[in-house]
């Protein structure tokens, strides 16, 4: 009796003790992956950064963190406007593909006709970057600008949204400090898990109401109150970067946090009016979907300034490999984590992109409101206009998109010509012609026809 009794104690003590190896093996690899922090800017032109040239506004944070990332100048969305930027960033698709193509339904955001339910059901459909991460074992945490409900219906763990329009509580992160964000690390840490930050900022998003003493400085420098109040807008957005990158600092989690940067979409700012400028937000032009794209990890990544073309298409499958996740197959990015810490060239010399009116026709149909389709391949850019509705933003799009639908088709010599002064259409028929085919072989048409072009 006592040989048995002696037995199940040793058993016992095996079992316990392989339990708690097991489980310290679990924390232990748990710690080894690395965090996330995504830092996604609202409304900011590609060039309005002090580290990408700008003469007047001053980004001392986001300068700073450029110096410790690999930073690629020549970023692009997919598209303009912010819910299908986002929702790429959260699931790795294209609008067309993810079918978030414009910010609400057609008629409104409230209307009964088309349901807002029934474009929020697509984020149920597809694997979210927050549901695989969490499967991992990380913790996850959204604040500021988030479309798709509330924040679990996202796979976050964590929140601030609680399903209204386009981020409700979450859009106060930034704008009255950062401590929900700092609590939630606090958090992860406690409970020894990783974690992922989205951290997306109503900012330098309107309304544009800078503190005042951001206000004064910029009054002094520029003309217009609207400008200045935009350039005050974005400094106190690379004010509240700074104190997200010195917490994690300051908190010994830099070295084991990658940090990830991009534009939802551009903005430049009327001088006579609150509105964005023609060439800008909703449009495919630079100023609409260019932005620069910096992936930070201190010794991990080795700081590098890269000439080559990405897209936030890519950033979902990147970040994921970063990470040592596995991610769907035949997502249309790539996954650059080998080029990023082997200092490889990307192979890929073509991005493409896909602009729409701001609210969505068709729920089951992305091209019903297809405006634009564009691409980069090396130092050319092609848009080309097509026959969808544009619809919703009232006047505020309406002389936008007007601008650009002018010339329905339009080359451009981008890296020479960032500002897409001089349109080389009729001068190049044939590149017209060959990136008009690699376009539509990307993009699925379904009977939508260029404005002005020669079939």
């Amino acid at each position: 009796m006592m040989k048995i009794q002696l037995g199940l104690a040793l058993l016992s003590f095996l079992i316990i003790s392989c339990n708690q190896k097991a489980n310290k093996e679990d924390t232990n690899q748990a710690k080894a992956k690395p965090n996330i922090v995504l830092i996604l800017s609202d409304d900011q032109a590609w060039n309005d950064y002090g580290f990408m040239g700008h003469d007047i506004i001053e980004t001392p944070s986001l300068d700073k963190l450029a110096t410790q990332s690999v930073v690629f100048r020549r970023g692009y969305v997919p598209t303009p406007i912010c819910r299908p930027s986002l929702m790429t960033l959260a699931t790795g698709y294209y609008p067309y593909q993810h079918h978030i193509v414009g910010n609400d339904p057609k008629g409104g955001f409230r209307q009964p006709q088309f349901p807002r339910e029934a474009l929020l059901a697509n984020i149920d459909t597809i694997q979210s970057l927050p549901q695989i991460l969490a499967a991992r074992g990380y913790l996850s945490f959204q604040s500021g600008k988030w479309w798709e409900g509330d924040y679990k219906r996202g796979g976050f763990t964590h929140g601030m949204t609680q399903g209204e329009r386009h981020g409700d509580q979450g859009l106060t992160i930034g704008r009255q400090g950062m401590n929900e964000i700092f609590d939630f690390i606090e958090l992860s840490e406690t409970q020894g898990k990783p974690f992922f930050v989205w951290y997306a900022p109503f900012l330098p998003h309107s309304p544009h109401n800078p503190p005042d003493s951001l206000f004064q400085k910029y009054a002094s420098k520029v003309a217009s109150d609207h400008i200045a109040r935009y350039y005050a807008m974005v400094e106190w957005f690379d004010i509240t970067c700074g104190q997200l990158v010195d917490y994690l600092d300051h908190n010994d989690l830099r070295n084991n946090t990658l940090i990830y940067y991009v534009c939802d979409n551009g903005w430049i700012q009327q001088p006579d009016s609150k509105r964005f400028d023609k060439g800008s937000k909703q449009t495919p032009m630079e100023g609409g979907v260019r932005t620069p794209i910096m992936f930070s990890w201190p010794g991990t990544l080795k700081p590098s300034d890269r000439s080559e073309l990405i897209s936030s298409i890519d950033l979902f499958p990147t970040v994921l490999s970063a990470a040592g996740i596995d991610y769907p197959e035949n997502l249309p990015g790539l996954d650059l984590w080998d080029e990023l810490t082997e200092d490889k060239p990307i192979e890929r010399n073509i991005i493409f992109g896909e602009a729409y009116g701001h609210d969505i026709i068709d729920k089951d149909n992305p091209q019903a409101s297809l405006g634009y389709l564009w691409c980069v391949e090396d130092d050319w850019k092609l848009i080309l206009s097509y026959d969808g509705e544009l619809q919703g933003g009232g006047g505020a799009y309406n002389y936008t998109h007007d601008a650009v639908r002018s010339e329905p088709v339009r080359l451009y010599k981008i890296v020479e010509d960032p500002l897409e002064l001089n349109n080389l259409a009729s001068e190049y028929p044939e590149k017209v012609k060959d990136l008009k085919m690699k376009m539509e072989a990307h993009y699925p048409l379904n009977g939508r026809k260029v404005l002005g072009g020669n079939e």
